[in-house]
């Protein structure tokens, strides 16, 4: 009788998890995953044998990196206590320099691991120690975004130097102490402006979150993630008019049309921004693709649920345009800006080559891409650390 009780309750326990919703926020792992923010180890060694093999297209997107700025040894972090970021970068007081060099950290971070050069690994250290012993504040009007853009490139950095680097990093404390005090507050209850703001808010949330352990701020920002990323690209399945985060009142067609800049036409694909432009609408896309990729890295794929699907839609409906196409009349009064940036590689690799989507165009612009650089604010190296990577 025991027993059967037991099998009984066992088996309703399974058909709850079964039944859980596919749209419904992950929640935080019982155990993180390390290195496990947008790359993972895994990932990591398959990119260093490819690139020891002289194979392509990783041997080339390492070279490509290792000659740019961000890989440069010489490099000399400049910090400040306030970064001051207003509209257009106007004025901009550190902001360029606190972005690049997070970029530069995380470079030195990958140059580090795939070529075993100490130095590249202390320099990321001193970066990180440089930017950690000063800075106290973001402010202006673009301070959120500005935190998001730098708080999404830190914690790669330091996920990799934490748990890889053979040698000491005697002020990660204080690092995670920043991480925790300056930048978390500033992203983690996110924004009603246009939807890239948000998204780049949570891809950093997502990240410091899983760099600290923080379970309760991993579960806020995944969940705020959802629903940004559900009002960011339209599906038809949304119905007549796209989902909306209910903080921004948008309660009226009129509205809604509106904050989609005019656009009144709804198909597969569509952003938010895309009437706006489409580099706009790449910075959006980027972060869904490396929230899905953390999420699919510490154990809960985002890339089987809505997400993946209005990814997979999102980078095929805007890469058809940015490979040529003109736009139809209804699409944004038959007008488009164009200038996705590098940002297709992630989404292409899982949904693609993982989950085995067809994916035409996304495909030929990822490819005609090769190798993937930085947009100098949060995407770096990703051919390199994506491209066609199984692991």
């Amino acid at each position: 009788m025991r027993r059967t009780a037991l099998l009984a309750a066992s088996a309703a326990l399974v058909a709850g998890l079964l039944a859980w919703p596919a749209d419904a926020a992950p929640s935080a792992p019982a155990a993180f995953a390390h290195p496990g923010v947008t790359v993972s180890k895994s990932q990591l060694d398959f990119t260093r044998s490819k690139v020891n093999a002289g194979a392509q297209p990783w041997k080339g997107a390492f070279d490509q990196m290792m000659a740019s700025k961000y890989a440069d040894l010489n490099r000399t972090p400049k910090p400040r206590a306030v970064v001051e970021c207003g509209s257009y970068s106007n004025p901009n007081l550190g902001c360029t320099d606190e972005r690049e060099d997070a970029i530069a950290a995380y470079t030195h971070a990958l140059a580090w691991y795939l070529t075993r050069d100490d130095r590249h690994a202390r320099k990321a250290i001193e970066l990180m120690d440089a930017w950690s012993a000063v800075i106290r504040d973001h402010t202006n009007s673009n301070a959120p975004l500005q935190t998001g853009w730098a708080g999404s490139s830190w914690p790669k950095a330091a996920e990799i130097i934490t748990y890889t680097y053979t040698g000491t990093w005697a002020n990660s404390g204080r690092f995670a102490t920043m991480l925790r005090t300056v930048y978390l507050p500033e992203i983690i209850n996110g924004s009603n402006s246009n939807g890239n703001w948000e998204l780049s808010m949570m891809e950093a949330a997502v990240g410091i979150s899983v760099f600290l352990e923080d379970k309760a701020s991993y579960d806020k920002a995944m969940a705020k993630f959802r629903t940004r990323t559900a009002a960011y690209v339209y599906l038809e399945s949304d119905g007549a008019l796209p989902k909306t985060v209910p903080s921004q009142n948008l309660n009226t067609r009129e509205k809604v049309v509106t904050y989609w800049q005019g656009q009144s036409t709804f198909v597969n694909g569509l952003s938010q921004e895309t009437c706006r432009d489409f580099t706009h609408t790449g910075y959006g896309l980027s972060a869904i693709s490396h929230v899905a990729e953390t999420s699919r890295i510490q154990g809960q794929d985002l890339y089987g649920t809505d997400v993946g699907e209005r990814l997979r839609h999102g980078l095929g409906f805007h890469a058809k345009y940015q490979l040529g196409a003109g736009a139809e009349g209804w699409l944004c009064g038959g007008s488009l800006k164009l200038g996705l940036g590098p940002v297709t590689e992630v989404g292409h690799n899982a949904l693609a080559n993982r989950l085995g989507h067809a994916m035409t165009n996304t495909a030929t612009l990822t490819q005609r891409g090769r190798p993937a650089g930085s947009n100098n604010l949060f995407v770096a190296w990703e051919t390199l650390t994506h491209g066609d990577n199984p692991a």
